[in-house]
């Protein structure tokens, strides 16, 4: 490690800081395919995750973090991180307080942050790994229920988790910091039409359901009748209008999450951890898809 006495970022005005502040935003983030993950535990999955694949190009692999900046404080505290990126080859880059101030996006910054490349994955590959449970989220704009709901798939054991066209940002990074790091454990598709990926995913042999109170089906009447245990993806919409009649109508089935007490309905990342639960338990039981090991 550096010494801590001289941070090798010390300056506003630096080409790294610079750089790295425009990540802020999503016109930035998209034209240099690069985004910030801040926190410990984003930091150390970025780190844990390794090499991204080389491209159809013949672009070797490289890896998904391309710097690390932390203050002296936080390089003492998250000496296992700043050992493994080192280990790893990874440029660690310590830095003053104002200078993580300047770069994060929260108000009190952890004084760890990993400037990384994009590492989303197309849909076709996200299809030929054969995917037994899949969350689509659907013109999801709120970045903080699109990161939660991504924790949540990765939670359950999800194959993949699928971003619209019409949904938020992936790297945004309200959205970054509420995956926990999830979003470097499992594939994300992103900027795939809804129309699009529920075709494909049918075609491909997963049932798909929409997540909406208005449904048909009950969430309930799915597990007693052992339908969850085949290849599942859920589709879940916005936070304030839900799945519209278009979207709803693609889906095999309209299913509803039961609400046994008084309560309205239950918000996004909620409804979608219940419905996530429920196949991941009916495909882990002895008729299900993931133990039986059954040709789809």
């Amino acid at each position: 490690m550096a010494s801590t006495d001289t941070p090798q970022l010390s300056s506003l005005r630096s080409p790294r800081v610079i750089a790295a502040r425009k990540l802020a935003r999503r016109a930035q983030r998209g034209k240099d395919r690069r985004f910030l993950a801040e926190g410990p535990q984003a930091v150390r999955e970025a780190v844990a995750f390794g090499l991204l694949p080389g491209g159809a190009d013949g672009d070797a692999a490289r890896p998904a973090v391309v710097e690390i900046y932390l203050t002296a404080e936080a390089a003492e505290r998250h000496a296992e991180i700043v050992a493994e990126a080192r280990a790893a080859g990874l440029p660690v880059l310590t830095a003053t307080d104002e200078v993580i101030a300047d770069i994060c996006d929260t108000v009190t910054p952890q004084g760890i942050v990993a400037l990384c490349r994009f590492l989303d994955t197309p849909f076709a590959e996200v299809l030929a790994a054969r995917p037994k449970l899949v969350a689509v989220l659907a013109n999801v704009r709120d970045p903080g229920n699109a990161g939660t709901v991504l924790r949540t798939a990765d939670a359950a054991g999800a194959d993949a988790v699928v971003l619209t066209d019409a949904s938020v940002d992936l790297y945004n990074p309200k959205a970054v910091r509420a995956s926990v790091g999830s979003l470097f454990h499992l594939p994300v598709a992103v900027g795939v039409p809804v129309e699009q990926a529920v075709a494909e995913l049918k075609a491909a042999g997963v049932r798909v359901l929409a997540a909406d109170g208005a449904g048909e089906r009950d969430l309930d009447h799915e597990l007693d009748e052992g339908t969850l245990g085949a290849p599942t993806a859920w589709i879940f919409g916005n936070e304030a209008w839900g799945l519209p009649e278009q979207t709803r109508a693609l889906a095999d089935e309209v299913v509803r999450v039961p609400i046994h007490g008084h309560a309205e309905s239950l918000n996004l990342a909620t409804a979608a951890a219940v419905c996530l639960y429920a196949s991941a338990r009916a495909q882990r039981s002895p008729a299900g898809c993931r133990e039986s090991g059954t040709e789809r």
